[in-house]
């Protein structure tokens, strides 16, 4: 089931999920820009269709500290609506204070990936739920306690009640409910995105010449491709980080996936530095000097990586464009019909 985008005001944010996707192209939008049409509806799976009584339910668990087990965090004390879904933070610290050795990926547009995580060990949005939830660097809250804590709660009770029609309180409708919230989650309206449908003026001439540069001699589009601006691929892009080797650690006889972590989206980029699997990357200006640098060359590192070339001015007409994929004001939630 496919369900169309919305807008909504969350939390009092206004956000912005609904626009008209139908629009073709025009002006701007050559063939490199044509890839970059923004998605009409969210997929739904058939296993897990959209209802608005398990997004409201969704919802509230997201932002409850009680699926912590001090009842401290929530999934947005990391996951913030405000900073890209991410936070701004190199690593965080669970319920219990112990440090998460990864840099918390944004929750942007993961409704069209198949394998989440940095390292693609969730195959979809539902298999993600109690990774957190139940990990001990995370959230350390058992499945069992976690169940207990919701049937102590007559709000829960209802609420489950009315979004499924076996009325339980389980893992699976927590997986469920939490999944069809974070499927809505979705960037917004980006200035990048009125340049395409025929705004010349929407970006400035800098980040129009980086919008040439990511396409051309970047080679940046070969990895960030499509309207999220991901193919949702793992890469080994030759960081310096040696202690965790991403997707090898399931396939430890591939060579090319040794060191290799997701492509992230670059949708609201700007929102939720610092960069990388590791956070090692400050701002944008330092992730377009890593790559223009070409990083660490090893028998791992992807084909496309290769030192760039570019100049000052290119670099910074890089970063002009990467700036413009951010939604103004910044507009990403998820849906709600």
């Amino acid at each position: 089931m496919k369900n169309k985008l919305f807008g909504l005001t969350i939390l009092g944010l206004a956000v912005t999920i609904g626009f008209p996707l139908e629009k073709r192209f025009a002006g701007p939008a050559t063939s490199a820009g044509a890839q970059y049409k923004r998605p009409k509806d969210v997929p739904y799976p058939k296993s897990n269709p959209y209802s608005r009584a398990k997004w409201a339910l969704g919802q509230t668990l997201f932002f409850d500290n009680l699926l912590s087990d001090r009842r401290n965090i929530s999934c947005a004390s990391c996951h913030n609506p405000n900073l890209g879904w991410s936070n701004n933070l190199k690593t965080s610290h669970g319920s219990t204070g112990s440090e998460i050795a990864l840099k918390t990926p944004s929750l942007l547009n993961n409704a069209w990936l198949d394998f989440l995580g940095w390292d693609g060990k969730y195959a979809g949005l539902e298999a993600v739920t109690f990774g957190p939830i139940t990990g001990a660097a995370n959230m350390n809250l058992s499945a069992t306690r976690l169940i207990g804590r919701l049937e102590n709660s007559g709000h829960y009770r209802t609420a489950f009640a009315g979004a499924f029609p076996d009325r339980k309180i389980n893992k699976t409708n927590i997986e469920m409910a939490l999944a069809t919230f974070e499927r809505g989650i979705v960037s917004g309206i980006a200035p990048f995105d009125r340049f395409v449908q025929g705004d010349a003026k929407a970006i400035s001439p800098a980040a129009q010449r980086g919008f040439a540069i990511f396409n051309g001699r970047g080679h940046c589009a070969q990895c960030h491709s499509g309207w999220a601006f991901t193919d949702g691929s793992f890469q080994d892009i030759g960081l310096p980080d040696t202690h965790n080797i991403g997707r090898g650690r399931y396939f430890q006889t591939s060579l090319k996936l040794k060191y290799a972590f997701k492509v992230p989206t670059l949708r609201d980029v700007a929102t939720h530095a610092p960069y990388m699997h590791d956070g090692s990357l400050a701002t944008l200006d330092d992730v377009v000097g890593f790559y223009n640098s070409g990083g660490i060359a090893r028998p791992s590192q992807s084909v496309v990586i290769k030192p760039l070339g570019l100049n000052e001015a290119e670099r910074h007409d890089l970063v002009a464009f990467l700036n413009s994929l951010s939604s103004v004001p910044h507009d990403a939630s998820a849906k709600n019909p």
